[in-house]
C-alpha cells in the first residue's frame, strides 16, 4: 500500500511527496518556522533528500556533541536504508528480492525480516486487509504512474491469485522465501516509519535526548524545545485542495511518541465522476469506497504505527476502530460525511493522558 504521507517540516501538514507544488512546500515551510521558532540557535536542523521523499530533523541537547560526526551517521544511515528498503531503486535488496522468480530462499538482512513480522502481525489482526504483497494491484490500477486503469473483474481476479502474506515465509533472522515465486513485497507503507526510528537511534545513541525527526510526514519527538516548550504537530484539514488546520498535538515529554497518518485525499484519480482512492484493500483487489479519509496512530514504535495507519485506513472506520480497541492502538479517525468531517477516537487514544490534542 502507497503511502499518502504528510510532507512536513516539524508540523505534520498534508501534501504527499510527490504530488505536492513547489509554492505550497515552501508555504509549508514558513509556517513550520511560526510554530516552532526556526531560528533558534541552539536547535541543530538537518534537511534534505531520500528515500524519494524528503527529511527533516531538529534536535538539541545540553551536552557537548559532534554534530558534523551525527550528520554524516545520518547520512549513511540514509544510504543503507535506501539501498535496502525502496521499492523504487530497481537495484535495492528487496527489488532484488522481488526479481528473483523462484522459491528458494533468499538473504535479505535482519532489517527486511524485522519489517515483515510487523507486518505479519498486523495483516493477521487486519484481517487482511493489510498486506505487504499487494505491489501488483498498484500497478494494476496505474497507482505507480500517473494514469488511472480500471481493470475488468477477471483481471483483478488474476492479479489477486499472485497476492497473499501467508505465501512469504522467513526462514530465519536474515532470509524470506516465496512459496509463489511470482510473489512481489512493496515497504512503501512501513519503512518510512521504520527509518524514523533508525535516525531516532542514531540521536539517541550521541545522547540527544530532545529531537524531532520527520521522513516523508512519519514523524516522532523526545523532550522539548530549548525554550521548555513542548514539540507541537499540527495536523491539516484531510480534503483535497485544502491546507488548513486540522488538529494541534502537543507532544509529551515524558517519553519518545510517534506520530504516522495515512490519508486517501491526497493521491487518487476521477473517472467519471467517481473518485478512486489509492489504498487498496488486498481481500478485493480494489480501491476502498468507505468514507474514512484520514486515520493518525500514536505509537511508541514508528514501524508499528506506521504499519497500522495503513491498515486502519483500509479497513474504514467501524471496523478499524473496533480493530484498533481490541489491539489497544492509539487512533484519530477522520470521516467524511458530504462537506462535513467528523472526528472519532478509539478507547486507547481517548484514554491517553500524556499528549494534548485540541
Amino acid at each position: 500500500m502507497i503511502k499518502n504521507k504528510p510532507k512536513w517540516i516539524g508540523i505534520l501538514v498534508y501534501f504527499k511527496k510527490h504530488w505536492v507544488s513547489l509554492p505550497a512546500y515552501y508555504s509549508c515551510l514558513l509556517f513550520f518556522s511560526l510554530l516552532t521558532g526556526c531560528s533558534d540557535p541552539s536547535i541543530q536542523k538537518l534537511e534534505g533528500a531520500a528515500q524519494g521523499t524528503t527529511y527533516h530533523i531538529s534536535y538539541w541537547s545540553e551536552l557537548s556533541v559532534n554534530s558534523k560526526d551525527i550528520e554524516a551517521s545520518i547520512i549513511s544511515e540514509f544510504n543503507f536504508i535506501d539501498k535496502t528498503l525502496s521499492n523504487y531503486r530497481p537495484d535495492s535488496v528487496i527489488e532484488v528480492f522481488n526479481s528473483v522468480e523462484n522459491i528458494k530462499s533468499q538473504e535479505v538482512g535482519k532489517e527486511i525480516i524485522e519489517l515483515v513480522r510487523v507486518a505479519q502481525a498486523v495483516h493477521q489482526a487486519s484481517e487482511g486487509c493489510y498486506d505487504l504483497t499487494i505491489k501488483p494491484l498498484f500497478e494494476l490500477w496505474g497507482f505507480r504512474g500517473d494514469k488511472l486503469t480500471i481493470p475488468d473483474e477477471s483481471t483483478i481476479l488474476k492479479t489477486l491469485s499472485q497476492i497473499g502474506m501467508e505465501k512469504l515465509e522467513i526462514v530465519d533472522e536474515t532470509h524470506l522465501r516465496k512459496n509463489q515465486s511470482d510473489l512481489k513485497v512493496d515497504l512503501s507503507s512501513i519503512a518510512q516509519g521504520y527509518s524514523v526510528g533508525r535516525i531516532s537511534d542514531i540521536l539517541e545513541k550521541n545522547g540527544i535526548k530532545n529531537y524531532l525527526v520527520e521522513i516523508g510526514g512519519e514523524l516522532k519527538t523526545r523532550g522539548h524545545k530549548p525554550d521548555s516548550k513542548v514539540w507541537r504537530i499540527a495536523v491539516e484539514r484531510p480534503l483535497p485542495g485544502e491546507q488548513v488546520m486540522q488538529k494541534i498535538i502537543s507532544m509529551p515529554e515524558i517519553l519518545p511518541i510517534s506520530i504516522m497518518t495515512s490519508g486517501t485525499y491526497r493521491h487518487y484519480f476521477d473517472d467519471k465522476g467517481k473518485r478512486y482512492s489509492h489504498i487498496l484493500d488486498a481481500r478485493t483487489g480494489r480501491p476502498v469506497t468507505h468514507d474514512l479519509v484520514s486515520v493518525t496512530v500514536i505509537h511508541e514504535n514508528p514501524t508499528i504505527a506506521d504499519a497500522w495507519s495503513t491498515a486502519l485506513l483500509c479497513l474504514g472506520y467501524k471496523d478499524g476502530t473496533a480493530i484498533a480497541n481490541v489491539k489497544k492502538i492509539s487512533a484519530l479517525f477522520i470521516v467524511q460525511q458530504g462537506k462535513e468531517l467528523i472526528e472519532y477516537r478509539s478507547d486507547p487514544l481517548s484514554a491517553l493522558d500524556i499528549l494534548t490534542i485540541h
